[in-house]
């Protein structure tokens, strides 16, 4: 794994952000969609402005130099912009009329800042069928998509090779590794959030492989309360139950105690083969990745992060044009190799650069079956309730059934605001 693997890439998936699209690749197909205009053949030219967070926006500058080249006539000019303060500074911007082009977008907000109307819809010159579907539907709003994915995370299952014989493929599998585990030595078979802020991104796969849905197809109504979502709940809290997960880890702990072999098991995305590495690269010979173990549906969470055009563009052919060089799959991969944010296109997990990297294969593995939460305005005021009664359900005891009737009635309560 290339040890260039940034900690950076957490802030995506947490801090301002949650991150993805609605359900299980269910848009909305009743609703009429928004229609997209054409753009307009040739070069690109003039000035696009670009806002960009974090790593990318401190790289894009100078690696647009490459697509200027291709288009002698136009300017890309980045603004990098703090993750922290991104998402005010967008809305403010929509608010005064005063957008850039184009900006990268955490894709938790998606829903949001179109139900504004402030996104320009993606136009035929990107080809939706370029990126793995779940990435695909985090850009789709109410039946229309807005933008393009541009980069990809998902969360997979870390374990110690040397206390697990075979990584699991179901629930009860999962269960029975971290008891052979314990057996073994370490102190807890797997670490799993219990609750407090990001919880949501590792209890949701488990919701998912169940079989639930968090709204309806059109994301007007939420159907959290459901036998599969209790189901996935009630798995959840015996991971603790019976002692097989802590309910309470000092911050900074895990990596450490995973490479000590206290801790057998996690589940995580990808910034963390770096992590490891850094700390202890003559122990990464113990160190295996595995898909996540299925219910009756293989899933897993998948984030990254969107590129929007908006509507309020001043160059926004020039912009779009922009935009679908940054998913050509050899552009991907040069991304990739600057900044090692995954590929959001399938076709440039082919190049040996990703192909050829053991741990990476298996994040691509699981890409084909991750799933987004909704693309609806109002996802991080649910999830943070997810949150909260998910440390309810570890930490207390809380009955299952209740906890999911109480996150339905709280989301009802906030509304879905389609």
């Amino acid at each position: 794994m290339n040890t260039r693997m940034r900690t950076g890439a957490t802030l995506l998936a947490v801090g301002a952000l949650a991150l993805t699209g609605c359900g299980r690749s269910d848009g909305d197909d009743d609703a009429a969609p928004e229609p997209a205009q054409t753009v307009a053949e040739g070069e690109a030219s003039g000035t696009v402005e670009v806002w960009a967070m974090g790593t990318e926006g401190e790289r894009l500058g100078e690696f647009a130099e490459a697509f200027v080249a291709e288009n002698p006539d136009v300017q890309i000019n980045v603004t990098a912009i703090p993750w922290d303060a991104a998402h005010d500074k967008i809305a403010t911007a929509i608010a005064g009329g005063q957008t850039p082009d184009v900006s990268m977008i955490g894709t938790t907000w998606m829903g949001e800042f179109a139900a504004t109307g402030a996104l320009d819809p993606t136009p035929e010159l990107i080809d939706s069928g370029s990126f793995f579907e779940g990435a695909w539907e985090s850009t789709n709003v109410g039946g229309t998509n807005y933008g393009v994915p541009w980069y990809v995370e998902t969360r997979v299952l870390y374990y110690r090779s040397d206390l697990v014989a075979e990584p699991p493929t179901d629930w009860e599998g999962l269960t029975a590794m971290a008891q052979e585990a314990k057996a073994a030595g370490a102190e807890w078979g797997i670490n799993l959030q219990p609750g407090q802020t990001g919880a949501w991104q590792t209890f949701m796969p488990f919701a998912w492989q169940a079989g639930a849905e968090m709204t309806n197809e059109d994301g007007t109504a939420f159907t959290i309360d459901s036998p599969e979502m209790v189901e996935a709940l009630t798995y959840f809290q015996t991971v603790f139950t019976e002692e097989l997960a802590p309910t309470a880890l000092p911050q900074g702990a895990l990596e450490p105690d995973f490479m000590a072999g206290k801790i057998a098991s996690f589940v995580s995305g990808p910034w963390h083969v770096g992590i490891l590495e850094e700390l202890d690269a003559d122990g990464m010979e113990n160190v295996a990745l595995a898909p996540l173990p299925a219910g009756d549906e293989e899933a897993s969470f998948i984030g990254g992060a969107n590129l929007a055009v908006f509507k309020d563009a001043e160059n926004r052919d020039a912009a779009w044009k922009f935009v679908e060089w940054l998913s050509q799959p050899e552009v991907q991969v040069e991304w990739y190799a600057a900044v090692n944010d995954l590929p959001s296109v399938q076709a440039a997990w082919d190049d040996p650069a990703i192909a050829d990297d053991e741990y990476l294969t298996v994040f691509g593995e699981q890409l084909e079956t991750a799933v987004a939460p909704p693309s609806i305005p109002t996802w991080e005021e649910v999830a943070s309730v997810i949150d909260t009664e998910l440390e309810r359900l570890a930490k207390s005891g809380a009955d299952p059934q209740e906890v999911a009737t109480s996150i339905q009635e709280q989301a009802d309560a906030i509304g879905t605001g389609l």
